[in-house]
This record gives structure tokens, C-alpha cells and sequence, in this order.
């Protein structure tokens, strides 16, 4: 029976709100477990800068000696302001990310029992994501109907039993404390995530870490929220990683939580859903 291990993080805003000891003590974790997947679902960085996507594959170099790792941008890594509304030259939004982290901002991981895809929600102003609420413009997150069609046909082609997950920035469940949803569209996306048969989601972007299962008709997906590995966590509450363990029978999503008296992650809640 294969059994695949998975760590997930997210919102590591490499820069100004950066915690050094807290990136250390992820690569102890990573090290000590050798996951075999980690999975970074956006916010590499605070201002889309080169220096901060260099520090963060400087701590993806260090990962990548135990396990495999899949990242996809987040809306912190789109430098927007230099193609808003596609006028002008769309790569250039996320140069600084190619250029350091990956040129695939939609790389899938193939491990034994599991296929992991990352998906892009990531665009910066365009006309779907507008909102009222001006302080949001350039941060809230779609996805577009091709990127849909090359997930699916990405699933079709992944082995017979392999777990089904999906790597993306914005939440789709509506945050506890945030009390808002990072993405557009959150129940059509969701219903083809289940269409699919999608068994887990990673995210995070809402800066607080959540366990949440969605039941559907067809399938019920298992979405995982990272908190943020930085000093912005939502509401005072700590720094948050989770762990996950995938198996043929079951998906287990387990939150470790910062202590800054251990300086180190610590068990938090545990919650195991049949697949």
C-alpha cells in the first residue's frame, strides 16, 4: 500500500516580513521527515523582487536534496504594475519568478500514488478580478476555463489510483477570521475540481491556516490552507505549516503550529477524511 508524504507551505514572503528562524526550522522538518513532495502554493515573495526570489530558491535548493518540490506563484509574485489589463508585455509580470523559482508557472509532480498539478490563479488587474474594494484590485485570484480543460487532461493521463491533487495561491473556502474568498467563482471551481475527481486542494493566500472538506454529489475534495510562514499571520495567531499523508483509503491533514518557546513547529490539529 503506497502511502505519500507531503509538506505544505505557503505565504513565505521572502523580504520584510520575513522570520528567519522559522524558514530553519521548516528545512530541520523536511530533512528529518524527507517528504516526498513539498508543496509551496504562492507568496514567495513580499514586493516581487529579485532579491527576495533569490533568497527563496535558496531555500528551495536546500529542500530539493530530500524531496521533490512543485511552487506556484502567488499574487505577491505578480508584478502586476508593468502589464495591468494586459497592455503590455504579460511575461513580464511574472519575469522575477521565471527567471528564479521556475519558467512553468503550472509544473505537475508525478510520485508513487499521488499526481500533484499546480494551477495559476495568480494574474494580476484584469477585468474578472476587479472589485469594489479598491485594496483588493490586484488580489484576488480566477481561473480561466483553458487552464481548467489542461488540469483535466493532466488527470486523464496520471496513473489509475493515483490521488488527484491540485496546487494553487487563492482559497476557496471563505476564511474564518478574513471571512472573504480568495478566488472568483469559488462554487463552479469546486464543482469542477469534483468533476475531476479531485481528492485535495493546497492553498493558502488567507493567512490562516484551515482544514475544510467539500462534499459534492460525485466526490467530496479535502481542501488544505496553509498559514503564512511569516509575521503576518491573520489575527496574532502563530506561523503554520501542514503535513499530509495520502493513502489509497484515506487523506490525513495534520497543522503544525510555530512555538516560538520551542522555536519550533509543533503538532496543532489533525484531521483524516475517508478518499
Amino acid at each position: 500500500m503506497t502511502t505519500t508524504t507531503i509538506f505544505h507551505c505557503s505565504d513565505l514572503h521572502f523580504g520584510h516580513a520575513a522570520v528567519p528562524e522559522q524558514y530553519e526550522a521548516m528545512e530541520t522538518l523536511i530533512q528529518q521527515y524527507r517528504y516526498d513532495v513539498v508543496a509551496i502554493s504562492g507568496d514567495l515573495s513580499q514586493r516581487a523582487r529579485s532579491g527576495e526570489f533569490q533568497s527563496a530558491r535558496a531555500f528551495i535548493r536546500q529542500v530539493e536534496e530530500t524531496s521533490k518540490v512543485l511552487c506556484i506563484p502567488g499574487n505577491h509574485d505578480v508584478a502586476w504594475w508593468k502589464s495591468p489589463f494586459a497592455l503590455g508585455d504579460d511575461h513580464k509580470m511574472l519575469e522575477n519568478y521565471r527567471t528564479f523559482i521556475n519558467e512553468d508557472i503550472e509544473p505537475v509532480v508525478h510520485v508513487p500514488g499521488a499526481t500533484l498539478a499546480g494551477l495559476n490563479t495568480s494574474h494580476g488587474v484584469v477585468s474578472r478580478s476587479l472589485t469594489w474594494r479598491v485594496r483588493d484590485i490586484s488580489i484576488i485570484g480566477i481561473v480561466r476555463r483553458e487552464q481548467l480543460d489542461r488540469l483535466r487532461g493532466t488527470f486523464v493521463e496520471s496513473p489509475v489510483g493515483d490521488a488527484r491533487v491540485v496546487v494553487m495561491h487563492h482559497n476557496p473556502v471563505k476564511g474564518e477570521l478574513s471571512q472573504r474568498h480568495g478566488l472568483k467563482h469559488t462554487s463552479r471551481i469546486l464543482g469542477a475540481f469534483a468533476d475531476m475527481s479531485v481528492d485535495l486542494v493546497l492553498c493558502g493566500h488567507d493567512h490562516q491556516d484551515a482544514i475544510h472538506f467539500i462534499e459534492h454529489t460525485k466526490k467530496g475534495t479535502v481542501i488544505s490552507t496553509a498559514g503564512t510562514v511569516s509575521n503576518r499571520m491573520r489575527g496574532g495567531r502563530p506561523s503554520s505549516v501542514n503535513s499530509i499523508r495520502l493513502s489509497p483509503d484515506s487523506v490525513e491533514v495534520s497543522t503544525l503550529v510555530w512555538s516560538s518557546s520551542d522555536h519550533a513547529f509543533v503538532p496543532g490539529p489533525t484531521k483524516c477524511f475517508r478518499r
